[in-house]
């Protein structure tokens, strides 16, 4: 009896302890929204309903510190908002809206936007609105105003300072979520992108516009799969490589099919070109040969299907776009596909089998982890590759490499281990910072402000040979900051091509349906506030391989790093 008693008030005691937002349960199940003729003048509505909506989470001093649970607070103010007939009804519920969360206290401390900040707040979606004047002028107070401190709704993370978007609930229970939850999570992703994506600036699209753009295709999306590519496809227009559809999107991975080709193919020379054989023991089978150029897919050209579905592939720029697409163009839910290609000057056609994914060896960077990290090459130079690098290998690669005539160090991967510090300084003669970021403010949603960076300490015992750094698409994310670091060394030559344009610790977004993406979470530039987001790491001296050294199997940006080393 004890026990139970006992039992009994840990659980009354912990559900006191909970924030208001935490306790409200009303629509844990469906949200009972329903949008019937969906006309201009409601998207319009629902375009501003979601610009208030997201600046109240992220300003409004109730809200913030959970007082309300936030996404259920949309569902209650949606059937009347989708009522209002005219602008004078609307803004006049949106004002007893607002007045219902009650007064704001005045903000002694919340001083204006520093004036050396690098990314400013604005209201201009406020400015450019058809919204009365008092609406106005309320908002603005609510931002004169705004909550300062501890957020229920979002943190920085200790150090690093990206955004930690805490408490939003993924309702993973609802794989196709209703109108109203699909709704939520448009609001939810577009508003976290204006205020903590430190890449705003640089989209190819104005994101203030991209919210009404999406409210349509969201509220008309007839199934999980149309959700899950409606997501796929804003996340898309932040031009970030780290962006993805990274959990949840079983849908589309059930349209893409688990059944693929034996061999890998890239785009070379703008051509889709076989570059190597996943299952040594299915070259045969396959008929194709190394540097074949596929045209057609099922009597499709390759521009056409790149062309059709490269909405669907969130990247930072070109490069990584295509990158990412060539993984998946040979890869079906059938067991074998038709294919058009050219060997050695003659068009072909064949039907070409399929296998499960789990039947052949699929990479993304290739990584023999059985061969050390490092080797010396012909001519006393020597080689690391960081797809496999460990801690340990740096002592080793200092003393046997220190007497080289150079050293190639290829990033044309995702480096195993953070060496960035103690190999970075074999190359400085004295200590150098390589880098600066830029940090989002809780206190003031939509500032970013540059802080000091990374450096690199000389440790007395530098490196007298030339470096020569190779990176390429696949080049991403820690290998772009690593290629930063390296490019400060007293003689460094960076060669190939452009890198993924992708930089800066991740952060986490959580959306109804139980889908999960990322975004850059701080931003990321050279000491001279240079820009690396979509641009990624720029080459010295431009090296991509071609169809014919493929062909003859020939590593010509290894063959280049070489050539820069001899010359001297």
């Amino acid at each position: 009896m004890k026990k139970f008693i006992f039992a009994v008030l840990l659980l009354i005691i912990n559900y006191s302890c909970k924030k208001p937002a935490e306790k409200d349960r009303e629509f844990d199940n469906y949200s009972a929204i329903e949008f019937t003729a969906v006309n201009e003048k409601m998207i319009n509505d629902l375009d501003l309903l979601g610009k208030i909506w997201g600046f109240l989470k992220y300003h409004h001093h109730k809200i913030g510190k959970g007082n309300y649970n936030w996404d259920y607070e949309l569902f209650r103010i949606l059937p009347h908002y989708l009522k209002v007939e005219n602008n004078t009804e609307r803004d006049k519920l949106l004002l007893d809206w607002i007045n219902k969360y009650g007064e704001i206290p005045v903000c002694a401390n919340c001083q204006t936007t520093s004036s050396d900040a690098y990314i400013k707040p604005n209201l201009l979606w406020l400015e450019n609105s058809d919204l009365n004047d008092d609406l106005k002028k309320k908002i603005q107070e609510i931002y004169s105003n705004r909550l300062k401190g501890k957020h229920y709704y979002v943190k920085l993370a200790f150090r690093i300072k990206n955004p930690l978007f805490i408490n939003e609930n993924p309702y993973t229970d609802m794989p196709y979520p209703d109108a109203g939850f699909r709704l939520l999570a448009l609001y939810r992703y577009w508003n976290m992108i204006q205020y903590f994506f430190p890449y705003k600036y640089v989209t190819d699209k104005k994101w203030d516009d991209v919210l009404k753009e999406y409210i349509p295709i969201f509220i008309s999306a007839k199934d999980e799969l149309e959700y899950e590519l409606a997501t796929l496809q804003i996340i898309g227009e932040i031009n970030d490589t780290h962006a993805n559809l990274w959990a949840g999107g079983d849908k589309i991975d059930r349209l893409k099919g688990n059944n693929y080709a034996p061999f890998r193919v890239q785009f070379v020379e703008q051509k889709l070109i076989v570059t190597d054989y996943y299952n040594p023991e299915l070259k045969e089978v396959s008929c194709l040969k190394i540097g074949d150029i596929i045209t057609h897919i099922n009597g499709k050209t390759i521009d056409y299907i790149v062309d059709s579905i490269k909405n669907y592939y969130p990247a930072s720029n070109e490069a990584a776009k295509l990158r990412n697409i060539s993984f998946d163009l040979l890869r079906s839910t059938d067991d074998s596909i038709t294919i058009q290609y050219i060997s050695s000057g003659q068009s072909k056609q064949k039907t070409l089998s399929l296998y499960p994914r789990n039947t052949i060896n699929l990479y993304r960077y290739k990584i023999n982890q059985n061969e050390k990290c490092y080797k010396l090459l012909d001519g006393n130079i020597g080689y690391i590759t960081l797809a496999n690098i460990r801690d340990e290998d740096v002592h080793s690669i200092r003393k046997g490499f220190k007497n080289t005539k150079g050293i190639i160090i290829d990033i044309r991967n995702y480096p195993s281990a953070n060496v960035m510090s103690q190999l970075g300084s074999f190359f400085i003669s004295k200590s150098t910072h390589f880098v600066k970021f830029t940090n989002g403010n809780v206190n003031n949603p939509g500032e970013f402000v540059f802080r000091t960076g990374g450096k690199i300490y000389n440790t007395n015992k530098t490196y007298n040979g030339k470096l020569v750094v190779i990176v390429n698409e696949l080049t991403q994310s820690s290998a772009e900051y690593t290629a930063m670091a390296f490019r400060a060394g007293d003689n460094t030559t960076i060669i190939g091509s452009q890198t993924a344009g992708a930089d800066g610790n991740i952060s986490t977004i959580l959306l109804p349906g139980g889908l999960m993406t990322w975004i850059s979470g701080i931003g990321v530039y050279y000491p001279d506030g240079t820009q690396t987001q979509r641009i990624g790491i720029v080459p010295d001296i431009i090296v991509e391989p071609t169809i014919n050294g493929i062909k003859e199997g020939k590593d010509e940006l290894l063959e280049k790093a070489i050539e820069i080393i001899e010359q001297l």
